[in-house]
């Protein structure tokens, strides 16, 4: 839900009744990105990344209404907190539909009025008619009428209220996430938006629809502010920027990162720093070498294919204006490590092409690969597209809406084998020791504080990594041959990355090889 604090005299009636607030966010499926089998090599960790959207909705509240947050991504709301709340507030995307639906049940089983908002709901509220009160889009209009309505009552309404954000609010004007509602060690990484929107138009994107083409963004001093505040509640490791296309805005991205290398210098490069970026990052050297000083170490970049052709037909020209390898070798210069997205099942694809794409695998070098079959969300060209052709299916049991060019189940078989081949191990430790050599060298290293937590932390990690990677996996000789070069070195956090980093993605890609997980990363 993108609630935002308004100026206090737009507040209807500040302050006239108390409320309490049950904020919960819904547990994701298994998939590749949440790195959920990595979670038993780090202490206390529990969950991906906190939620921005529903914790900065808690932010957003009147201050005399007490709120609580629940993540079910770490433990289940009890009966006594939907007892105690007033209303429910649940945010989440199309995959946690499920999930938002059994959170709302249970909260009108306890009589409780529930508030659902966020991307999934905001892009196709027909998904969820049995909510109370959708709230529709950004922060603005609408998020000052829902304040309104539940400062006036608490009471379920007798129909169902759809309000709908006219005018947004400013990202400059939007209040630090309540962080203090939440214990940012148990996440494995934190998140941090800087910016809204894209002005590309890829056919599969619901982002320009959602939240439009024209980029938005916060002010250094907001996301400064934002890493403090991680920082002091217990955030270790790293944070990730959840902007869909971190140079959306490539001028105020360059305006961003001195603030970034002066927060690290004065707090001593307590946290990599991770993103979300098109392709055409490449083409900026001057901001790459500002997010190498800032200590950037990740991108995750949407490749989608390797074939031209492909990529026109899904108008996404802008990773055709360099050749890829060439791009992904620059990014790897900067000491940024490339994690890509793929996608099996478009219209374009050949019996060649998942041999390409395993081709495109091995020389680019990239050792994440988010490897996805092809899903039609709504709101998006794909989407219109496909339901004119009559191309888009309802059903629970498959892994994609989309009526493939090719039988579903030879599309399914075809996914499986990719996964299989570019996650069998050697294949995997293969592209590891690359990046030893031409990634992670090119990485500013500079002196960093170390505190006794951190240190505990480390020494807790270090001993799960050797003993589940280094002595427990069928793996091990690979692990050893990889990394044993790496601590002579001194190496410690590439061998702590490369066994966090297996220990999931090779149990997760047999799981799915052997269809015991979805097709869905």
């Amino acid at each position: 839900m993108n609630l935002c604090i308004l100026p206090e005299q737009q507040w209807p009636q500040r302050g006239r009744n108390q409320r309490r607030i049950l904020c919960v966010f819904p547990r994701y499926a298994h998939s590749f990105g949440t790195f959920q089998h990595a979670y038993r090599l780090m202490p206390g960790v529990r969950a991906f990344m906190p939620p921005q959207g529903i914790l900065l909705t808690a932010a957003c509240l009147p201050p005399q209404w007490q709120v609580r947050f629940v993540d079910e991504n770490i433990r289940p709301v009890h009966d006594r907190e939907y007892q105690w709340a007033d209303a429910v507030f649940i945010s989440g995307m199309h995959v946690q539909r499920p999930q938002i639906e059994r959170i709302n049940q249970l909260a009108h089983h306890h009589g409780k009025l529930t508030v659902l908002g966020g991307p999934s709901v905001s892009a196709c509220p027909q998904y969820y008619p049995r909510v109370d009160v959708l709230h529709v889009g950004e922060v603005g209009d609408a998020t000052t009428e829902l304040v309104a309505r539940l400062d006036h009552s608490i009471q379920r309404p007798a129909h169902q209220l759809v309000l709908t954000t006219r005018d947004r609010l400013p990202m400059e004007r939007m209040p630090i996430p309540a962080y203090h509602l939440v214990d940012l060690r148990r996440y494995f990484l934190g998140s941090v938006q800087f910016s809204s929107g894209c002005p590309f138009l890829c056919e599969f994107c619901d982002i320009p629809a959602l939240y439009g083409r024209r980029p938005r963004v916060k002010s250094p001093g907001q996301i400064v502010s934002e890493l403090d505040a991680m920082l002091a509640h217990g955030l270790r490791n790293a944070v990730y920027f959840v902007d869909d296309n971190f140079i959306a805005d490539p001028q105020a991205a360059k305006n961003l990162l001195p603030e970034l290398i002066a927060w690290q210098r004065r707090t001593g490069f307590q946290l990599n720093l991770c993103c979300e970026a098109t392709l055409n990052i490449a083409q900026h050297p001057d901001l790459l070498a500002m997010m190498r000083e800032a200590r950037f170490t990740t991108v995750f970049c949407g490749i989608e294919t390797p074939e031209p052709h492909a990529l026109e037909g899904m108008k996404k020209k802008q990773n055709l204006r360099s050749p890829i390898l060439d791009a992904v070798r620059t990014l790897n210069s900067f000491g940024l490590e490339v994690v890509s997205g793929i996608i099996l099942g478009l219209d374009t694809d050949t019996p060649d092409t998942p041999a390409r794409h395993l081709e495109f695998i091995e020389q680019s070098q990239i050792p994440l690969l988010t490897i996805n079959l092809l899903y039609a969300l709504p709101r998006t060209p794909l989407y219109d597209r496909l339901e004119r052709d009559g191309r888009l299916v309802d059903d629970p049991h498959r892994a994609s809406n989309v009526v493939f060019k090719s039988p579903y189940e030879q599309v399914l078989a075809t996914w499986r084998d990719v996964i299989r081949q570019a996650y069998d191990p050697p294949r995997l430790f293969e592209r590891l020791r690359a990046q030893t050599h031409c990634c992670f060298p090119n990485r500013l290293e500079p002196r960093r504080k170390v505190t006794p937590a951190m240190l505990g932390f480390g020494a807790r990690l270090a001993s799960r990594v050797l003993w589940h990677a280094g002595v427990r996996a069928d793996y091990r000789r690979l692990f050893w041959e990889t990394c044993r070069p790496l601590l002579r070195q001194g190496r410690i956090e590439e061998v702590m990355h490369i066994g966090v980093v297996t220990q999931h993605v090779i149990r997760f890609a047999r799981e799915c090889a052997g269809g015991q997980a979805e097709a869905s990363f």
